[in-house]
């Protein structure tokens, strides 16, 4: 059973309190949600709140360097087939941002958590979770996130023994390993288009031989586990052979797809069946702004996040499909602020040269690092200050907008997503 508010100690309701405070002056003076900010404050006061918040609900977490987020809202959204979940669904993954969202609803019978990967085994420890989705690893935030390895390793340690049901990702070489010491796994195939991180075993350091979907090491027993649930095209294969057709999904392209297949597996673990998962996961249109459409100085814009070479690439599998026809107007924009990460030479890990034919137009921060990628790449494309003159020199369509993370939330302010 879950404790309300009141029946917390009298130092956690301090804490939840002032948390709530700082988060409205915080709002009140136009310096973000105070999610964080409210947080922090509530874990100085009582430094065990996180593990006093989520006493009694079931908790799912969901950790990825790409795809946790919108996982995060499809089992949300799922999960409500059984009861009230709390959420932090717009992405505060850390655990202050973590705390500050579970304080807001304190009688859900579900915690669906998104973490980010470097806090996931302090936030396992703190959570007691039922279940735990290990989506994908990759490069990301190059000057201050750990090395991809260094994040497998902190996960197998940090995760061997736990009580929770993983969901892991089959086809990633590094979820696989960093599930090693779980005893309860249950293994999704979803695909994994990104393979730079994973040339090499993370257990042995041999080469990893990869013949499409299948992959094992040369050198020791690691291989592709069998998986139980899996995406097949367009449908999903459950662990009883039942298929569930993914055409209704309103979030578009292949990785949302693997999102709900990885979302739908979590939710059985709750009793909650794929096609009643699925069909909940129908609902969902947009997830903390990406894939919104929006109207803007009399154009339309679809709004894409891309933060890393995984991103973009998965990205462009929507803006840019092989040989497809038109190819339709292209915005970019890259910043390099602390939450982006200042290191912008992942730039050319991406391969731009996807976008050869489409009218580019490039702002943000970086603007120039990334107009020299897009040269090297043999991509045209136009330099503007602005949001607001690349889109009025955008020729006819609609806009594809991608950009990186402060960029993207800066657009949404912007456009009024």
């Amino acid at each position: 059973m879950t404790m309300t508010e009141a029946q917390l100690p009298p130092r956690a309701r301090v804490a939840v309190a002032a948390g709530r405070l700082t988060g409205a002056v915080s709002r009140a003076a136009g310096r973000g949600s105070g999610a964080v900010v409210g947080g922090r404050v509530a874990l100085r006061l009582d430094p065990e709140l996180l593990r006093r918040l989520t006493a009694g609900r079931a908790c799912v977490l969901i950790s990825a360097t790409n795809g946790k987020t919108t996982t995060t809202r499809l089992v949300a959204e799922a999960l409500r087939a059984k009861g009230p979940v709390a959420s932090n669904a717009l992405g505060a993954n850390m655990p202050a941002g973590i705390t500050a969202a579970m304080a807001q609803d304190r009688t859900a019978k579900f915690a669906v958590i998104e973490v980010d990967e470097k806090y996931l085994p302090g936030v396992a420890e703190q959570t007691a979770p039922a279940a735990i989705a290990l989506l994908n690893l990759s490069r990301d935030q190059l000057d201050r996130a750990a090395e991809t390895r260094m994040l497998a390793q902190r996960w197998r340690d940090g995760l061997a023994g736990t009580a929770a049901t993983v969901i892991a990702n089959a086809d990633d070489p590094l979820v696989v390993w960093a599930a090693g010491r779980v005893e309860r796994v249950v293994w999704v195939a979803v695909g994994q288009s990104w393979k730079d991180d994973a040339w090499s075993c993370p257990q042995c350091g041999g080469v990893l031989h990869l013949d499409h979907a299948d992959w094992r090491c040369g050198s020791c027993d690691m291989r592709r586990p069998t998986p139980q649930w899996s995406l097949d095209g367009e449908e999903l294969v459950a662990p009883d052979g039942t298929r569930v057709g993914l055409g209704g999904l309103r979030l578009p392209g292949r990785a949302n797809r693997a999102n709900a297949v990885s979302a739908a597996a979590v939710a059985a673990v709750f009793g909650v069946e794929a096609p009643t998962a699925i069909g909940r996961m129908e609902h969902v249109t947009a997830v903390a702004g990406r894939y919104d459409t929006v109207s803007y100085r009399g154009r339309t814009l679809r709004l894409l996040l891309a933060k890393n070479p995984a991103g973009w690439l998965e990205t462009f599998d929507l803006v840019a499909p092989p040989d497809t026809a038109p190819k339709g107007p292209v915005l970019l924009s890259v910043n390099a602020l602390s939450a982006d990460g200042t290191d912008t030479s992942w730039l050319w890990d991406v391969d731009y040269t996807r976008l050869v034919g489409h009218h580019v137009l490039v702002i943000g921060q970086r603007r120039l690092d990334l107009a020299v990628r897009l040269q090297v790449a043999g991509v045209e494309f136009e330099v503007f200050d602005t949001a607001e003159a690349a889109v009025d020199a955008a020729p006819a369509g609609e806009i594809e907008v991608i950009a990186n993370y402060t960029a993207f939330q800066q657009l949404r302010q912007k456009v009024g997503s």
